[in-house]
């Protein structure tokens, strides 16, 4: 049976869209939940709405490329659970510029969030899945990770790192039961997606074999299976959950 039997849960990027469609669906299946946010405004919001749902969980706003930062709130949850079980990498922004227009800063604010907050989070949690024997983190990847993307560079060029990330440290930290996996959305009806003309949508259907976009949700349960004990002989893969759409 898929449970996650009480497992303590922190999720980054968990106030919207993909983030908080995991958030519900650990929920669901009984793990306790810890989101986190860009700020205290869309952490509250987030947090309001669960709570009007019947859910609850708890959350916060911690800078994530500041590592001592996390590290306090990662103290400070283990400190009040007793354990953390799972860590869900799923923050993160994405470009369309051209090469041309694009910024160096613009460049390293995404590999900022994309990739060193990702590895803050995982060596902040890491000691404390070390000396339970046990831990799984999922990173949030892409489709474009696999095969590019006409513009804006600087997303797939982080995506790449997010996956050479997840296959190495699976096999650093295999020998400590930590299992780590990432999860490669393709195209997925979230909020900026249905903000789009209908004209936009239909080609970008028209690609995918499935002949749908996919489903926050979709993506959603690929997190939790990888999450629960029915992947435990899986680490270091890299899912696609894009309905074969493979350009």
């Amino acid at each position: 049976m898929l449970d996650l039997n009480n497992k303590v849960a922190i999720i980054t990027g968990g106030t919207r869209g993909i983030g908080l469609e995991i958030v519900r669906i650990f929920l669901q299946y009984n793990a306790k939940v810890i989101l986190f946010g860009s700020g205290k405004e869309t952490v509250d919001k987030a947090v309001k709405k669960l709570e009007n749902e019947g859910k609850k969980v708890d959350g916060y706003y911690p800078n994530l490329n500041n590592y001592y930062d996390i590290n306090k709130i990662v103290e400070e949850i283990y400190e009040k659970y007793g354990h953390i079980d799972i860590l869900v990498n799923n923050a993160g922004i994405s470009a369309s510029k051209k090469i041309d227009d694009t910024t160096s800063e613009e460049f390293l604010d995404i590999m900022n969030l994309n990739v060193n907050a990702i590895f803050n989070m995982i060596k902040a949690v890491v000691p404390y899945m070390k000396k339970q024997h046990s831990g799984v983190i999922l990173n949030t990847s892409s489709m474009v990770s696999i095969y590019g993307q006409p513009s804006g560079v600087g997303y797939p060029a982080s995506k790449f790192a997010v996956n050479g990330l997840t296959i190495s440290l699976a096999r650093e930290l295999a020998e400590f039961n930590i299992r780590v996996n990432a999860v490669a959305p393709g195209i997925t009806k979230t909020d900026m997606l249905e903000s789009l003309p209908n004209e936009l949508i239909e080609p970008l259907i028209e690609k995918i074999p499935l002949k749908r976009i996919g489903e926050t949700k979709d993506i959603a349960n690929a997190f939790l299976f990888l999450a629960s004990d029915m992947a435990s002989y899986i680490t270091g893969v890299i899912l696609p959950v894009d309905g074969a759409a493979r350009n």
